[in-house]
């Protein structure tokens, strides 16, 4: 979903009171606030197809799996939306975000695929909680996986549309999938680059 930057900054304290309070969707870094614009019915279909998957898989577990409208809040001046997460934290610090996610997946639109690959990214991996992070891509066939090693180092798998028959893990959760399953009832534009959300 495309952001868009306000002018003004604003400390946490109001930037959480203003999202608690508000009907739009809001993420902060650093002190700068940035609208979230609304989402294309294919980029919620690939978010609730994923969600699917991991909410029949940890139907009895005690994690969470979150679509869309809690944040993450990833240092003490930053916050996010990702598009779907898991967080097995057994006291979260407030009903409005997590702090201790497992797995994190972002689905990119032309107009976040820079913040999505680069800002969040780096954000999600310096979480000493993030196990993996997951970029798929809304108007091609195409996943990142990036999973955290032993040695806390970072590995990066990728899967295509030749990768059909190819099993994904989310080792974070237990969780194996694939594209199909990733991209059930997608069909995707014949000219990408018009596509936003």
């Amino acid at each position: 979903m495309a952001l868009a930057k306000l002018k003004t900054k604003v400390s946490v304290e109001d930037y959480l009171t203003g999202e608690n309070d508000g009907r739009e969707r809001h993420e902060f870094v650093a002190g700068e606030v940035y609208a979230m614009a609304g989402g294309s019915i294919m980029h919620n279909r690939i978010c609730g197809n994923i969600f699917a998957a991991l909410r029949s898989k940890l139907i009895d577990s005690e994690c969470d799996v979150v679509i869309n409208d809690v944040k993450i809040k990833t240092s003490e001046s930053s916050f996010y939306y990702p598009d779907v997460f898991v967080a097995c934290d057994k006291s979260p610090q407030s009903s409005y975000f997590r702090e201790e996610p497992v797995l994190l997946v972002e689905v990119a639109s032309p107009s976040t695929r820079q913040i999505d690959r680069r800002e969040k990214l780096r954000a999600y991996q310096q979480m000493e909680s993030v196990n993996e992070y997951v970029l798929v891509e809304q108007d091609k066939m195409h996943v990142e996986l990036h999973r955290r090693q032993t040695n806390g180092g970072w590995i990066t798998y990728f899967y295509n549309d030749s990768d059909l028959d190819v099993e994904i893990e989310f080792q974070s959760v237990g969780l194996k999938t694939n594209l199909e399953e990733i991209y059930a009832r997608v069909t995707f534009p014949e000219h990408p680059e018009t596509l936003e959300g």
